[in-house]
């Protein structure tokens, strides 16, 4: 597998290269849209096409790049079959397989920070037949989980998050690695760590927001302390959704 992951300072973001070398089959996750082209170069360094473009969910903080980045590339554009997108996507739903020669991506629907928000289980068979990592977006991050009133109320948003994270996320194996769709001075988490990676069993252990297991705490805790929306959130995400 090549892999590449990258940090971006405004917004603070990160998007993801990665897929199968043998086979020449590229994954663009959470594009930027002012970098359409640096991933098209990144992909051409690597002789590493890309053939799909994932956004995890409809973002509020930064304008995707993912519909200019499938016109200028011809790669498929996959949302969740729930997104309220006004334009043609590939739908994706809980359980699907995207195939990407030696790569293997299995989506998890995990809505809280957005109903349509979706995690993405990477296997990689070339070194093995268990899955390796998990891009999760927004929803478990190093350090902190995804604020949920960007879409829907912050009660709402966390009973859903709850689910995704206590049902889905945390009952993956404790050694797979975590690549998340914010950092460090991203205003979508709170006790957000510096370090952009992190593995299922270490957020088990440190992560705060994992401490509140009962859900009626665990929703308390999400309400309080919230911090200022990503300005002009309403406006960027009614974009992202081609409205």
């Amino acid at each position: 597998m090549l892999f590449r992951q990258y940090l971006h300072q405004n917004p603070v973001a990160i998007s993801y290269l990665f897929g199968c070398g043998t086979y020449s089959k590229g994954i663009v996750v959470d594009p930027l849209e002012d970098l359409v082209s640096f991933y098209i170069e990144e992909s051409e360094k690597l002789s590493m096409p890309i053939v799909y473009i994932i956004d995890t969910h409809l973002h509020a903080d930064h304008i995707s790049g993912a519909r200019k980045l499938a016109e200028k590339t011809g790669a498929q554009y996959l949302l969740h079959c729930s997104s309220d997108a006004a334009f043609s996507f590939t739908s994706v739903e809980e359980g699907d397989l995207i195939d990407a020669g030696n790569t293997i991506v299995k989506v998890l629907h995990t809505p809280g920070h957005t109903p349509e928000h979706i995690s993405l289980v990477v296997t990689d068979h070339r070194r093995g037949i268990e899955p390796w990592f998990v891009v999760t977006g927004h929803t478990l991050m190093p350090g902190d989980v995804g604020r949920t009133e960007l879409a829907t109320s912050l009660e709402e948003g966390a009973a859903a998050l709850y689910e995704s994270l206590f049902k889905k996320l945390l009952s993956l194996p404790d050694y797979m690695e975590i690549y998340a769709g914010a950092f460090l001075g991203s205003v979508c988490g709170r006790k957000l760590s510096g370090k952009p990676v992190s593995t299922i069993g270490f957020e088990k252990r440190f992560n705060q927001a994992l401490r509140h297991q009962d859900k009626n705490e665990f929703i308390s805790n999400m309400t309080r302390n919230v911090p200022p929306p990503p300005e002009n959130y309403q406006k960027i995400r009614q974009i992202n959704m081609g409205k």
